[in-house]
């Protein structure tokens, strides 16, 4: 039996999810097809086959990083082994390094940014502190491109991948949300860069997907669905009609999750 793991997942405490997640699809002018709700996320992954999720949130205030953190750390802890977590980090952080002390004393496995949602660049200095707290230490998944704004696209991120070497970073929706092939084109030839196939699969034919997998190698791409936005029985339907080889499905379902973020 193969193994799948959900590597990009939102997730909020029920009280808000729906509204959270209504507030992600006005954003990008797309229906949610989830609520946002841990149990929903539990029940649509089974039928989809998955078994694992790694989770997070993200902060639109600074003052908001210690509860979601928090809040995050102890759903994972709840799941009994089905959820791995990602810290989130503000740009206006007082401490970023104190922050990320935090997010590893609390077995988070990373760091999840939004520059687009957050409102701050990639390569904006504020955000310069939080690669250099966690560069040698901890991923960081960041959202990249979209064509509508000049916050997460391959001018802004490159630089960082240049100044930080040893930071391993993975660029969500393929490196470039709506400029999928263009950030492919760009961005393949950096080897700290790791991407993933959610919120993209759904815009590409499976010939593009394949090609955007090819530039940077299956070895370097993970499988998410961007829980609530789409439904996780779809994207796993969607991933198979690209009828990548057995090795290449293997690698971007689950190893590259587990080498990772060392999911078991």
């Amino acid at each position: 039996m193969r193994r799948i793991i959900d590597c990009h997942c939102h997730i909020y405490p029920d009280k808000i999810a729906e509204r959270a997640a209504q507030a992600i699809g006005e954003f990008y002018h797309i229906p949610m097809c989830c609520n946002g709700k841990i149990s929903t996320m539990l029940e649509e992954g089974k039928k989809a086959g998955i078994d694992r999720f790694l989770v997070f949130s993200v902060a639109t205030k600074p003052q908001q990083t210690p509860s979601i953190n928090h809040y995050i750390a102890a759903t994972v802890e709840e799941s009994k082994g089905h959820m791995l977590g990602l810290g989130t980090l503000h740009p206006d952080d007082e401490d970023p390094a104190a922050e990320v002390d935090s997010i590893e004393a609390l077995g988070l496995r990373g760091v999840k940014l939004h520059p687009d949602i957050q409102g701050v660049a990639i390569d904006d200095p504020r955000c310069l502190r939080i690669y250099e707290a966690c560069e040698g230490r901890l991923p960081v998944l960041l959202h990249t491109g979209d064509s509508r704004y000049d916050f997460s696209n391959p001018n802004r991120l490159i630089p960082v991948l240049k100044r930080f070497p040893r930071l391993t970073v993975i660029g969500a929706h393929f490196g470039g949300w709506s400029i999928w092939a263009d950030a492919a084109e760009q961005l393949c030839r950096y080897p700290n860069l790791y991407v993933d196939c959610s919120s993209s699969l759904y815009a590409l034919t499976p010939a593009e997907a394949r090609h955007i997998i090819s530039l940077y190698g299956a070895e370097r791409v993970l499988f998410g669905t961007d829980y609530p936005m789409w439904h996780p029985v779809e994207e796993v339907a969607r991933f198979d009609a690209l009828e990548l080889t057995e090795r290449e499905s293997r690698l971007i379902l689950s190893e590259n999750a587990e080498r990772l973020f060392g999911f078991r």
